[in-house]
């Protein structure tokens, strides 16, 4: 049998089987799939180099499906070939069985694409579309950080196409130079309701990628010695060479013309139409197979690897730190601003962990990471992402599943852009760390554009839910110093999942010093009292601290706590709370559903009667000169706080 004949035929077979485990699961995408049904032979069954019985291997090629919905003509190849699925160390061949249970809720083949899920040959969660070209980026920059010679491929739909953050990755790929990406675009002309825009055709996409300096080959997507020659040619080429991309032409619903054109999509043919498909794609078999001879399908393993990970070191002290990159200044001042030690703890955690990795949004200067980028042991490990954020956090994603420990960095209020990035990440079980400075409302002067004011409850909500480890899908923490920020970056390094952090940008006064250990899920007791417990986190902290002189001077004994993660020992708060006659004061610059909310739910959880007020951000703020403007416009201000904690007792404050 000849290339082309044993590629058809196989395709046609994959096909067929895609038709089979959607019309059993009474879901899913084959006509989609059927488009691709050429291009994932020649990959999997010819370009690729990899192992079906170990698809995490570390030197494989990599293929990132973007075009999520598509999975089914990858789980058809798997149980073709019996390539290894299972979570875990528990991983066994594939089968015709294990596909026909498609979407099944105890099944490995879920509707779209998750590593976590027992399909450990996928990097990353796909099915929000647009991302996976940046996922394949992170991959990539992760294979040239270890000397890895490996091609990474990455599935695009042409509607998909029409995402931002499709075209952030675009300009990514090329300024860092990422020749072993190759970006596929699905041109089946078809998204969900209709034909996808002209913007989107296969002749504008090329002249998109050709204007943004890509060498582009445009194949007919069904031919497969073109797919080959495409495929080859970009294997061939060098690593001084302009990046490549591949228009793909193909017909969704190929095979079968009941299946073709418009209404399609999501829509698994089922009783007589079914059959008809089943009978049009084999006589397309026979009508393409039938004269031809020759050569058949080969899959060519990867190189051999040898692991050359080492442990990382123990990181300096914040002391250390400060005295090593001449700061001592500040040291003895006493007062640093959490983003400065931010920027510290990465430069310390980059000398002892080569793994860590850094990604910023074009805000270095402020977030503090370029301490990291100008140190020339380091900077090869750091990725300026430009203004990008979405393209940021999906890179971030692929350094994580190539083994990397991504810290990505930008303004907290632009973190928002990503959200969904972040999320699809975290599904992905990714070992990510966000980080957001100029966080809260003590920005002041620069107003409610540059403010992050509902990132909290946000990531709260995620820190309520567990991760497929087992433990909260993310931790939030705020720290309130620099002995704080300085320690929890280097917990976020240590802990294996997703971490955001709130960083600051005035100048705080030191809180603690080099005896107070910080951990996920804790928090500090900084005053101890009777009467009241003012709960606080991040620059708040410093204003209730504030509001302890005014409160004594009313009489009133309150505890102060800083609650600088969520989650948090809800047992152990709630002890403090009832040493102080169940009364709560939660104070935080940022809208509610936040911090005060995690502790009002963790006093609802107990059944016990708490008296609990939350004071946060009840208006739009606006610019002010200064934090203690800002503060009394959005009554959070120190004497705010002293006046709320004293009407909760029935006392009126100094």
């Amino acid at each position: 049998m000849s290339f082309e004949a044993a590629v058809h035929t196989k395709a046609i077979q994959l096909d067929q089987l895609c038709l089979d485990m959607c019309a059993s699961a009474g879901s899913g995408h084959p006509t989609t799939c059927m488009s691709l049904g050429h291009l994932v032979t020649v990959l999997l069954y010819h370009t690729m180099r990899w192992l079906p019985d170990h698809p995490r291997y570390p030197t494989s090629d990599r293929l990132v499906l973007s075009e999520g919905h598509a999975v089914p003509i990858i789980y058809a190849a798997f149980a073709d070939l019996g390539a290894a699925i299972g979570k875990g160390t528990e991983r066994r061949p594939m089968t015709r069985e294990d596909a026909m249970s498609l979407r099944e809720v105890d099944s490995y083949i879920d509707g779209h694409p998750n590593p976590m899920e027992g399909f450990p040959f996928f990097d990353a969660a796909t099915g929000s579309l647009g991302q996976g070209l940046s996922v394949a980026a992170g991959l990539a920059l992760a294979a040239r950080n270890d000397g890895l010679d490996k091609r990474i491929y990455c599935i695009i739909g042409d509607g998909e196409s029409r995402e931002g953050q499709i075209w952030e990755a675009i300009d990514f790929i090329s300024d860092h130079k990422l020749v072993g990406v190759l970006p596929i675009f699905n041109c089946n002309a078809y998204g969900q309701a209709s034909t996808v825009s002209d913007m989107q055709s296969a002749d504008t996409l090329r002249r998109k990628l050709e204007a943004a300096g890509y060498e582009v080959k445009s194949i007919d997507g069904h031919d497969p010695a073109a797919i080959r020659d495409a495929f080859e040619a970009f294997r061939a080429r060098e690593a001084d060479a302009t990046p490549m991309a591949l228009i793909a032409r193909t017909v969704k619903g190929w095979g079968a013309a009941c299946m073709q054109g418009g209404g399609w999509h999501g829509k698994p043919a089922s009783g007589d139409k079914l059959q008809l498909a089943h009978e049009e794609l084999s006589a397309t078999s026979v009508s393409l197979t039938s004269a031809l001879a020759g050569d058949e399908l080969r899959i060519y393993p990867p190189d051999e690897h040898t692991s050359t990970r080492t442990e990382p070191d123990e990181p300096m002290t914040f002391t250390e730190a400060m005295k090593k990159y001449d700061m001592e200044t500040a040291l003895r001042a006493g007062k640093l601003a959490t983003r400065k030690a931010f920027g510290l703890a990465l430069r310390a955690i980059g000398h002892a962990n080569p793994e860590v990795v850094v990604l910023d949004a074009d805000v270095r200067n402020s977030t503090f990471t370029e301490w990291f980028a100008n140190d020339k042991d380091l900077a090869n490990r750091f990725y300026e992402c430009k203004i990008a954020e979405q393209n940021m956090y999906s890179v971030g994603a692929g350094l994580a599943a190539a083994g990397k420990i991504p810290f990505c960095s930008t303004f907290a209020k632009f973190v928002t852009r990503g959200y969904d990035q972040i999320e699809m990440a975290i599904n992905s079980g990714a070992n990510l760390k966000i980080v957001g400075s100029h966080a809260g409302i003590s920005l002041a002067a620069d107003g409610p554009s540059q403010m992050s004011l509902p990132d909290i409850a946000w990531f709260r909500s995620l820190s309520t839910c567990t991760d497929h480890r087992g433990n909260p899908a993310c931790y939030v923490l705020q720290p309130a110093d620099a002995f704080a920020a300085y320690g929890l970056t280097q917990v976020m390094a240590e802990y294996t999942g997703a971490c955001y952090m709130r960083t600051l940008r005035p100048e705080v006064e030191f809180l603690y010093n080099e005896s107070t250990v910080f951990n996920l899920g804790k928090f500090e007791v900084l005053n101890e009292g009777r009467d009241l417990l003012l709960v606080a986190t991040g620059y708040m902290v410093h204003e209730c601290n504030k509001a302890l002189e005014a409160l004594d001077k009313a009489g009133i004994d309150a505890t102060l706590v800083d609650l600088y993660s969520i989650p948090f020992d809800a047992d152990a708060l709630l002890d403090i709370a009832n040493q102080n006659n169940w009364h709560i004061l939660t104070v935080e610059d940022n809208y509610g559903g936040s911090m005060g909310s995690a502790v009002a739910d963790a006093c609802t959880e107990s059944g016990d009667a708490f008296t609990i007020e939350q004071m946060y951000v009840r208006r739009i703020p606006k610019s002010a000169r200064t934090e203690d403007e800002i503060l009394k416009y959005c009554g959070l201000h120190h004497t705010d706080i002293a006046r709320k904690a004293a009407s909760m007792l029935g006392v009126v404050a100094v």
